[in-house]
């Protein structure tokens, strides 16, 4: 039987977003490796459309490079850099910003085709303008976090730095949720009624580690404390709670900063598995059961990665893998939670 116009469009319309969902794992990828190499303040001016152009000729290199001069990170850390060297940090971070433009167009222009061919059911679209609004918020955000390492300090502040990739997350997250409420409805009961409750808190879980992984990147934490299971000699180090005043030390004290990363991934984990083996007590062959699985699976390799990325003090391979890891397991999770909640009711007939 062929399907009704109402469901091609929202299969299109899914599938749209799961292209875009895949840009953005793409761009927090290639954010990531921005930080790593430090190249996020090689670009000193926000031009959010002529800087879509990189620089063409020997003289707009120059120019780049001399602007790049006046910041304290070229002053204090890469004073003697040569223009080659310049160069490749430049195009880390123009690749990282000239994607972020690419994932606009590819967002606003099927939006604007399917709401004007009226493709778009009345219910989705203030919640895909949402989308497009947070889209060119975190852009301003990109701007606010690359501007606090220009003048006073030689990176970015760890706070900008964490509200720059949870907002990436939350869009992510939030395309997710709304493509996969698009799919076809299925009759797969639930193993309980807190089951979809606690799979939404297993999504909120993912993000805040993501959010403490901000943290720890800002303040280059992940460089000490290179032990594990204990750090610093213990389960739980001394020195934690030694700035004044206290809330300080969770986003400025890199041994609190690691040490609550570390624990959140703790909770994480736990929460993960007794979801799993409650649902495979409760109903072992439903396809929630077999999605908690898969969930705890990518928790637990994302822990492993976590883990060898600490021993090994960040090698940005592992690093790189941790961050998309991260960013697989929020996927996942708000699949499932989505799912456990159900899909949105079936598409009225076309008039």
């Amino acid at each position: 039987m062929a399907r009704s116009p109402r469901l091609r469009d929202r299969a299109a319309i899914r599938w749209w977003l799961y292209v875009t969902a895949l840009l953005i794992f793409a761009l927090v990828l290639v954010g990531g490796a921005t930080r790593l190499t430090e190249s996020g303040l090689s670009i000193t001016e926000w031009k959010p459309i002529h800087g879509i152009v990189p620089p063409l000729s020997a003289a707009e290199w120059d120019e780049e490079f001399e602007l790049y001069k006046h910041i304290p990170q070229y002053q204090q850390l890469n004073l003697g850099m040569s223009l080659d060297e310049f160069k490749t940090i430049f195009w880390w971070e123009w690749a990282h910003r000239f994607l972020a433009r690419a994932i606009g167009f590819v967002f606003a222009i099927p939006l604007a085709f399917f709401w004007l061919t009226g493709r778009i059911e009345p219910f989705l679209k203030p919640r895909l303008v949402g989308i497009l609004a947070l889209g060119g918020l975190q852009g301003a955000v990109g701007w606010w976090m690359v501007a606090s390492g220009l003048t006073e300090r030689t990176d970015v502040s760890q706070y900008r730095l964490a509200t720059h990739l949870t907002i990436a997350c939350v869009i992510f997250a939030a395309i997710i949720w709304v493509a996969r409420g698009l799919a076809p409805k299925r009759f797969d009961m639930p193993p309980s009624r807190g089951s979809a409750s606690v799979a939404a808190l297993i999504a909120l879980l993912a993000l805040a580690q993501i959010y403490m992984g901000g943290l720890v990147a800002g303040l280059n934490a992940g460089l000490t404390f290179n032990t594990w299971p204990l750090m610093d000699g213990a389960l739980i180090p001394g020195g934690l709670f030694v700035m004044d005043p206290a809330w300080r030390n969770f986003f400025e004290n890199v041994m609190t900063v690691q040490f609550m990363h570390r624990i959140g991934a703790y909770v994480l984990f736990a929460v993960v598995a007794i979801h799993a083996v409650a649902s495979l007590l409760q109903a072992a062959g439903s396809v929630h059961t077999k999605r908690a699985i898969l969930l705890f699976a990518a928790v637990f390799v994302q822990a492993l990665i976590g883990i060898t990325t600490l021993l090994l003090a960040v090698p940005i391979d592992w690093a790189l893998a941790h961050q998309a890891g991260g960013v697989i397991v929020l996927g996942l999770a708000v699949t499932h939670a989505r799912a456990l909640k159900g899909e949105y009711p079936e598409p009225a007939p076309v008039a």
